[in-house]
């Protein structure tokens, strides 16, 4: 579904460009509405509307009973925002957002399946050069599991 990386500046409005080949998905779908939030290693996690129903659904059924679960539900769906494109493809990053990603005007907007991650640049700089060289070694363990 959402693949590539694309390099992108963060205008002084806090909007960030999607990436035409991500648009053209969203025409083709009929997708308006997204939500982005908290996501995992200090990026933003976006995702369209029928894709956030169903990870709200797999996050919803964890058991509240569980420590991390809890904390888990309360980081990612406080954080969540419900953002729509504007008519130049742009959508606004909430500065609570911003901030927790560590964006301040570079951004790499990266397509991870069935999601678009939003990566200060050089966060995803780092995290890109700790992992490329391990990316064999990954593929092993996750196909032995």
């Amino acid at each position: 579904m959402f693949y590539g990386e694309f390099e992108h500046v963060i205008d002084v409005k806090s909007r960030v460009m999607i990436p035409a080949k991500f648009r053209e998905i969203f025409k083709e779908r009929y997708v308006e509405r997204f939500f982005i939030t908290r996501g995992l290693d200090q990026c933003l996690f976006v995702f369209t509307e029928e894709q956030w129903k169903t990870e709200e659904k797999k996050f919803r059924d964890m058991p509240f009973t569980k420590a991390e679960s809890r904390t888990f539900n309360r980081l990612f769906f406080s954080g969540a925002s419900e953002v729509v494109c504007d008519k130049q493809g742009r959508i606004l990053i909430p500065d609570y957002l911003k901030t927790y990603a560590d964006i301040k005007a570079e951004v790499m907007i990266v397509g991870v399946s069935s999601r678009i991650e939003i990566w200060a640049k050089e966060k995803w700089q780092g995290f890109f050069d700790h992992h490329k060289n391990h990316f064999e070694e990954l593929a092993e363990k996750l196909a032995s599991e």
